[in-house]
């Protein structure tokens, strides 16, 4: 399993905190813009959000652990 293998399931874990990170980072980015590039903003914030539907619909990649042998 490499590194991005490993992001994906934390992502797949942990979707509602990434989803509200990305949003404050949008809100402290249209603030320190005055709200010039809110537009662009919001187009980065709603495909992070796709990512991450797509992400949970595949629930992350790690293979589901071997059986114990009998």
């Amino acid at each position: 399993m490499g590194i991005f293998d490993k992001a994906k399931d934390l992502a797949a874990q942990h979707s509602d905190k990434l989803r509200s990170g990305v949003d404050k980072v949008g809100d402290v980015v249209d603030q320190r813009t005055g709200g010039r590039h809110a537009d662009k903003v919001d187009k980065g914030q709603a495909a992070v959000d796709r990512l991450i539907e797509r992400n949970e619909r595949r629930g992350g990649t790690t293979p589901p652990p071997p059986a114990p042998p009998a």
